[in-house]
């Protein structure tokens, strides 16, 4: 231990106000939880690559087909422009996209609630960003 580090009861340290949680595998700052990689649990963040990544291609194209089913329209899956994730109960997807709609190509937003131990996929959100 070095000057400014206290032992808390349950065995964790805090170093400098910062405590370390290894049951979580995280740090936590004032509460509030970070990865490995340092970015806050909960926050959204850019997923990288999202262009051509196979599981992220997966979830735009069953966000289009579920939204094509509810709506009964004629969209058609093109490609992924970006995606932005949130860990939650599971991880939210937030997709941006692009789909024709009558052979039309216009951007959609789809929000994407996924956890994976429950075999769990369902879209939140739906909508037009803007006409291509």
């Amino acid at each position: 231990m070095e000057n400014g580090d206290i032992s808390l009861m349950d065995g964790r340290m805090a170093v400098g106000g910062v405590s370390k949680c290894s049951s979580l595998d995280g740090l936590s700052y004032g509460g509030r939880l970070a990865s490995r990689s340092g970015d806050m649990v909960g926050g959204i963040h850019p997923v990288k690559g999202a262009q051509n990544s196979t599981e992220i291609n997966d979830l735009a194209r069953f966000a289009v087909d579920e939204q094509k089913k509810k709506e009964n329209r004629d969209l058609e899956f093109k490609k992924v422009l970006s995606a932005k994730e949130q860990v939650v109960a599971g991880t939210m997807y937030y997709i941006t996209l692009e789909a024709a709609d009558g052979g039309k190509k216009k951007v959609y937003e789809a929000k994407v609630w996924v956890k994976p131990w429950m075999n769990f996929k369902e879209v939140e959100e739906f909508k037009l960003e803007v006409d291509a």
